[in-house]
């Protein structure tokens, strides 16, 4: 929950949308809350360099009035200028014909190449460029005067959409100032980092030139050349392609290759770095090379083909490219661990042993402890206040829920108040001092079934449950600190993907199973009316002076339409509603004489409409509507959204849907108990070391749950800055069990789909696009102070109770199941469920489809159904004492399967075990491969409202499990590959 936000890191760059930040940072004062910085960046192919923004200046009106016209314009992908609209196209991903790239190659190798231009003004730069033996004084003249000649630009007016172009533009004036002045006022020049530099590419066709003439300069230092270019940006570069008069779009198609080539980011970088006329061809091969043909008469080229979710990677670009130029001896000499993207160490600092007692959990504390003062000052932003409303409705719905299953299965030894207590303490606690403190504690379904054992326990064998339960909580933290002295975290990384899914898949069904299931049994407390039942509508009986209430008559009603003056057979019986039976002084009987019955239907229609509310406006996010501020806004309180309207519908009609209840005084629910609890009670002494059996099973469904969780919560595709603090937590969670069990309050660990759902609310991306860029992931907001209030304000939800009692709880039913939904639609685990049922021609291109048989992955997906089938059967039944061994079994049940898949195939379906990780077999994989690497692909994508894997959708950005982390620097890879390039091109 696709916590999407897809974005990997060996393939991060695949998504990755420029190579020198966000484009919203217009300000240019420091970097922002929202800016990526180092850490945030995944790109590791190509380093930053400025964001080059090209133009395309075209010379048209040959040969009566000649003009310089902007006709296209490109940073990441192509907007052409359409004359007949007045507009800029919608941005597109560029096509070429191969002859344009051929003719472009012999223009620069015959034309004039100046690589470190001195030049500090446009008019300098003319004069250098047209200093040809070619041109006469008098041509060179008029060529001159030709190019100072001041372009129109289309400029967009103020207001519009930033990246769609405008439907009412502008041209520039011819006057002197007025086009600097509307250059400033561009708005797209707010879309651009600060830093970026300009390219100018100049086209078109003379008579009067005999042969072609082509000049490309890189400019020694960037220059702003006047009103040459829309947005007023320093130069880098300048080409000019100029030639008589030819057939066709010559000129045209030319000078769009050069631009498409400038807005390349491996052909930019090499160009930047180029000394002589070879480094420069050889980059235009190094682009050649890459080219994929389309076959003509196969498709339309009119049509623009959409920018893709996400950009392919760089880094992959480079080391194709390292291997074709060094030959296969480079592949087969380089040790195992470059060849196939792999480091010696692939797991995070986190998880890498000490060897000293509580080794862990120190350096666990030295690496927050830099980050506490951050961890409140980045809090401060409207993000975090949707954040708190949305999580702390969850959280408090989800401790009335749990506290009054916890009440019946205790008989009233805990209930809603110890919950509500029991979640603000620990959860608060937890927030301060934890490793990772978007975790969200509460109560859990595993632990609660556990909590219904051990009171059944106690009740068969006579014990007092509270004192007993005191003890095992003892021992279950005694257990746990040991866990954390010897490391035991770091066992973590045996939890693959086959043990994440099948644990986040069960606690994402019990969500649904329990939300459907909650709104069900409303139609008992509130029964379905239907006209003809003996239990339909209530009788009001009327007793007569003798005191007879049965003598039965058998008479017709006046009038079929008036159903209240039925006689029922009754002498003193009628259908008078209840308010005017009781005021003839009758007595309304039956058992709907209280029911109304619109409550059920009308509850299950709250249910559903919040529920597809807070679904729809989590899409508008990424959809065509509304500017990109408003979906934003729609997208992030999209949750708060739908629970208002859903409060205000419910109002509106006034009808007495159950609401949400919180208790009204402070004591515990058990009379005469006080708050804390006796050690021993009525029980024998030995039960306290007793208690450790128990204490031992409960152990380690806290290990695992608490684990399980923290693993998904730190993937690596959440970009997470601050690190994780798997020691940490588990030791917090420890020293809270001690705390909970001497209050008599629920016992609490991390709540898998509650904490999947606060960091999709924390969800960082770029608040701006140019040119077609997608909304690019860049994190989670991290910080403490969210939790802390969500627990603050669950604690003093008692003294609110005049304001939440109009919440219809059906409302909050449906945002559960939204949360369990939007969890287990995340996952791969679903999609390849969904293969199941989809023909093979209907299926979609699937990377994971490429790589692993259909047969094979059908079978391991219905081992996954098996496994989670039996989870739940073992879950709801009295065998669930062992269900914390079965979710221990999942480890072994995924070790077994490497009898069953080969390493390759668990490499695409799963993850790697440590032990398998250097034991890849090396035919048939490539270290460009990802798991997440295609925008179709089914990673997991946790959380993030099953956006994830679409890029600027979003939710969350993909990230490959096998994290690729190259020994060889890039710089090293790009400065082996441009010189090599350019030997072979002077041998040719």
């Amino acid at each position: 929950m696709k916590l999407p936000g897809q974005e990997e890191f060996e393939v991060s760059s695949a998504c990755e949308n420029v190579p020198t930040g966000e484009l919203d940072n217009g300000t240019g004062s420091g970097p922002s809350p929202d800016s990526p910085s180092d850490t945030d960046r995944g790109e590791v192919g190509v380093p930053k360099d400025p964001l080059l923004f090209i133009q395309l200046n075209e010379l048209l009106g040959w040969p009566q009035a000649l003009e310089w016209r902007e006709t296209g314009r490109w940073v990441l992908f192509e907007e052409k200028l359409e004359v007949g609209a007045g507009r800029w196209s919608v941005p597109h991903v560029p096509t070429l014909a191969l002859p344009s790239l051929q003719k472009l190659r012999s223009l620069l190798a015959e034309g004039l190449v100046l690589l470190d231009c001195p030049a500090q003004s446009f008019l300098e730069l003319v004069e250098q460029v047209t200093r040809v033996d070619s041109l006469s004084p008098e041509l060179r003249g008029q060529l001159q005067a030709l190019l100072l000649q001041r372009p129109q630009h289309l400029i967009q007016p103020t207001g519009t959409r930033p990246c769609q172009g405008s439907a009412h533009p502008r041209e520039a004036s011819h006057s002197e100032e007025a086009p600097l002045k509307e250059q400033r006022q561009n708005p797209l020049r707010r879309k651009l980092p600060p830093g970026s530099e300009a390219g100018a590419v100049l086209a078109g066709e003379l008579g009067f030139l005999v042969q072609p003439l082509g000049a490309f300069v890189r400019l020694r230092d960037p220059v702003v050349l006047g009103p040459l270019t829309e947005v007023p940006l320093p130069s880098r570069f300048f080409c000019l392609l100029l030639g008589p008069s030819t057939l066709g779009k010559g000129y045209h198609e030319i000078g769009r290759a050069m631009a498409i080539l400038l807005s390349d980011p491996q052909f930019q970088w090499s160009v930047r770095r180029a000394s002589n006329l070879h480094d420069l061809l050889a980059a235009l091969d190094a682009f050649l090379e890459e080219v994929t043909v389309l076959p003509p008469g196969r498709w339309d080229p009119t049509a623009r083909i959409a920018p893709p979710k996400c950009l392919p990677s760089q880094h992959k670009r480079i080391l194709s490219q390292l291997k074709e130029v060094q030959g296969p001896s480079a592949q087969h000499g380089a040790p195992a661990e470059d060849r196939y993207g792999h480091q010696p160490q692939l797991h995070s600092p986190e998880l890498q042993r000490t060897g000293r007692l509580f080794g862990g959990l120190i350096q666990d504390v030295r690496r927050k402890a830099s980050w506490y003062p951050s961890d409140f000052l980045d809090a401060l932003h409207p993000q975090c206040f949707s954040a708190v409303l949305y999580i702390y409705l969850a959280t408090v719905t989800n401790a009335i829920t749990f506290g009054g299953l916890l009440g019946e299965a205790t008989s009233g030894a805990q209930g809603v108040l110890e919950s509500f207590l029991g979640t603000a303490v620990a959860g608060a606690a937890f927030c301060l001092m934890a490793g990772q403190p978007l975790t969200i504690l509460s109560s859990t379904g595993p632990v609660l079934v556990f909590e219904r054992l051990l009171f059944s326990f106690s009740r068969d064998y006579n014990l007092d449950y509270l004192p007993f339960r005191l003890w095992v909580g003892i021992w279950v933290a005694t257990f746990c600190l040991a866990l954390v002295a010897t490391e035991a975290s770091v066992l973590v990384r045996y939890f693959t993907r086959f043990t994440e899914e099948g644990f986040c898949a069960l606690i994402s069904l019990i969500f649904i199973y329990d939300a459907v299931g909650k709104m069900l049994s409303l139609t008992s407390a509130y029964p379905i009316q239907r006209p003809g039942y003996p239990a339909y509508g209530c009788f009001c009986q009327y007793p007569d002076l003798g005191g007879n209430e049965s003598q039965w008559m058998r008479t017709e009603p006046k009038d079929r339409d008036d159903i209240s003056s039925l006689d029922l057979g009754l002498v003193n019986a009628s259908l008078l509603p209840p308010p005017e039976c009781a005021r003839r002084g009758g007595r309304p009987r039956g058992p709907s004489c209280h029911a109304v019955p619109d409550i059920a239907f009308f509850s299950l229609l709250l249910f559903l409409t919040s529920f597809l509310l807070a679904m729809a406006l989590k899409h508008v996010k990424t959809s065509r509507f509304f500017p990109s501020g408003v979906r934003k806004v729609l997208g992030d309180f999209s949750s708060v959204l739908a629970m208002l309207l859903g409060c205000g519908l419910d109002s509106f009609l006034g009808l007495a849907t159950p609401k949400l209840t919180v208790p009204s005084e402070f004591k515990p629910t058990l009379p005469g108990r006080g708050w804390l609890v006796s050690p021993f009670g009525t029980n024998p002494w030995w039960l306290s070391v007793a208690a450790a059996l128990p204490a031992l099973l409960l152990s380690i469904l806290i290990f695992m749950d608490q684990q399980i969780t923290a693993v998904i919560l730190n993937r690596a595709e959440y970009k997470l800055r601050k690190g994780a603090g798997f020691h940490l937590d588990l030791f917090c969670v420890a020293a809270l069990m001690v705390l909970t069990s001497a209050l008599g309050l629920p016992w609490y660990v991390s709540a898998t789909v509650i904490s999947l759902a606060h960091m999709d609310s924390l969800r960082r991306e770029s608040r701006a696009c140019a040119l077609g860029e997608p909304r690019s992931f860049l994190g989670i907001r991290e910080q403490r102070l969210t939790g802390l209030v969500v627990f603050i304000l669950t604690g003093t939800s008692i003294f609110l109770a005049p304001v939440l009692k109009f919440i219809p709880m059906p409302v909050l039913y449906g945002i559960f199941l939204y949360m369990g939904v939007a969890a287990i639609s995340s996952i791969q685990f679903t999609k390849r469920v969904q293969l199941l049922f989809m023909p093979a021609k209907q299926q979609p291109d699937l990377l994971l489809l490429r790589h692993v048989p259909l047969s094979r992955v059908h079978l391991f997906t219905a081992i996954q159904l098996a496994c989670l089938g039996l989870l739940w059967i073992i879950k709801s039944t009295p065998a669930a004492i062992i269900f914390p061994l079965m979710l221990l079994g999942l480890v072994g049940v995924r070790k077994a399967l490497e009898r069953v898949f080969s390493p390759q195939e668990l490499l695409w379906l799963d993850e790697l075990m440590p032990e398998k990780e250097r034991s890849i077999p090396e035919k048939g994989l490539e270290p460009e491969y990802s798991l997440s690497g295609d925008s179709e692909d089914v990673s997991p994508r946790w959380a993030l409202s099953g956006e994830a894997g679409r890029g600027g959708e979003s939710a969350f950005v993909q990230e490959s499990s096998l994290k690729s982390n190259l020994s060889i620097k890039p710089e090293d890879l790009i400065n082996t590959v441009i010189p090599l390039r350019s030997s072979l091109t002077q041998v040719h």
